[in-house]
């Protein structure tokens, strides 16, 4: 199913899902126009690397810029030449005036603004739509590109000072932020690990095998955020990020999936990467796609990477990390604003993809658990209350954990809930 315009294309589209995180949005922006240069219309250029004439391809680049790092993973780099690009961000209905500011700073970017949350899978999709690149990278709007050009000289201690004032200040005035400023990047945004947008094109475009590839993914303090996976196994659903696994972290099913016996800094294929920041080729995302695109949107958010790389790998195509590449996460900002959802949205997705991959029977006691878990909690939280123990934050748990309750993690079409489709009756 091809979904591209093959009247006029690119390299690389790059697709971003917002919804309400403006300041983190900016800086994820801003850290690709670092990395890019002006091209034409909604065009940016960047430099990448292929394989040419040695050391002579190598002299032929401009003095004044900064090598390459090549990783072992990929050919060593001999000729340079430029490689266009566009960014779209779909806006998921934000409130905080996402679509002006963009126009305002960033009129180089394509935007689609949604009257509605089209959700995380429905927002790529609509993203990967209009997209015109023959690869496409879908990036968190609380991501930033590593190895920025323009370095900032403050020292990371003297920055961190500055956010908690500008924190303290906030709360002064009954603001809430999602991030330290607008303009300042990250303290490891600067980290040697030059590139990291060419050097991710650079390995999949020169090795066809390859479906998705994925960067190292850190968060904003610099800490290694891992983000490479093996498939899960039926138990896997049980011990992690449950009660189970917290109770007995080592346990053999979570260790496989989150792959604990994986160097960070070894890259290989892998069974599938955290989707904050997967750049994907076209030609596999189309052998995937349903008339919607190549994400199921029946995961509003959470699981549909998991979901789409094992698409992808069935497919024939294989899935890689490269740590050469950076890639800084400020995780979770966006369901952060939504909490309660966020446990709904996280636990119905999973039991979603189990019934899915491991049938219904495993999906429906995946999803007993879970419930049995939440109703604990509350009667934990009830008790808590009675004893007079924080109580506003009793309240406010045992509430969160109703609604979870309530919803009993069944599936439901996100689109009906959103009134992206008509709601018809189940006899026509």
């Amino acid at each position: 199913m091809n979904f591209m315009n093959q009247s006029s294309t690119c390299d690389l589209s790059i697709v971003i899902v917002s919804w309400n995180v403006w300041p983190l949005l900016r800086r994820c922006l801003s850290s690709i126009e670092r990395a890019s240069l002006p091209g034409d219309a909604h065009l940016r250029r960047f430099e990448i690397a292929r394989p040419g004439e040695g050391e002579r391809g190598r002299e032929k680049r401009d003095a004044a810029a900064q090598p390459i790092q090549s990783p072992a993973s990929i050919p060593h780099f001999l000729d340079f030449s430029q490689a266009t690009l566009e960014v779209i961000v779909v806006d998921n209905a934000s409130q905080d005036d996402t679509p002006a500011r963009i126009a305002a700073h960033f009129p180089w970017v394509r935007v689609i603004a949604s009257d509605k949350n089209l959700g995380f899978t429905g927002g790529n999709n609509r993203g990967f739509a209009i997209s015109r690149g023959r690869f496409v990278y879908f990036l968190n709007p609380d991501t930033e590109l590593g190895g920025a050009k323009d370095r900032w000289r403050e020292a990371t201690a003297r920055q961190r000072e500055g956010e908690k004032g500008r924190e303290e200040e906030a709360r002064k005035r009954g603001e809430r932020e999602l991030m330290p400023s607008d303009h300042t990047q990250s303290p490891i945004s600067n980290l040697p690990i030059s590139q990291s947008l060419a050097l991710l094109y650079a390995a999949i475009s020169a090795d066809r095998t390859i479906g998705v590839i994925g960067p190292q993914l850190r968060y904003g303090d610099g800490a290694l955020q891992p983000s490479v996976r093996r498939f899960p196994m039926p138990l896997t659903g049980f011990f992690e990020s449950t009660w189970l696994g917290r109770a007995w972290p080592s346990n053999p099913w979570a260790r496989k999936m989150l792959m604990t016996d994986w160097p960070a800094d070894r890259a290989g294929e892998v069974d599938w990467l955290v989707g904050a920041a997967m750049l994907c080729r076209r030609e596999a995302l189309e052998t995937v796609a349903t008339p919607d695109g190549p994400f199921d949107e029946g995961f509003f958010m959470y699981s549909e990477e998991l979901d789409l790389c094992r698409r992808i790998k069935q497919m024939g195509w294989r899935v890689v990390y490269e740590p050469a590449a950076l890639v800084i996460h400020h995780e979770g900002k966006s369901s952060e604003q939504a909490s309660t959802q966020r446990h709904i949205h996280f636990n119905t997705s999973k039991v979603r993809y189990w019934r899915k991959w491991f049938g219904p029977r495993w999906g429906e006691a995946l999803r007993r658990y879970l419930l049995l878990e939440y109703r604990v909690q509350l009667w934990q939280e009830q008790l808590k209350l009675w004893l007079g123990h924080r109580p506003d934050l009793r309240r406010s748990r045992i509430a969160a954990y109703r609604e979870v309750i309530r919803s009993r993690l069944e599936e439901q079409d996100w689109r009906l809930e959103t009134g992206l489709v008509e709601r018809r009756s189940p006899n026509l």
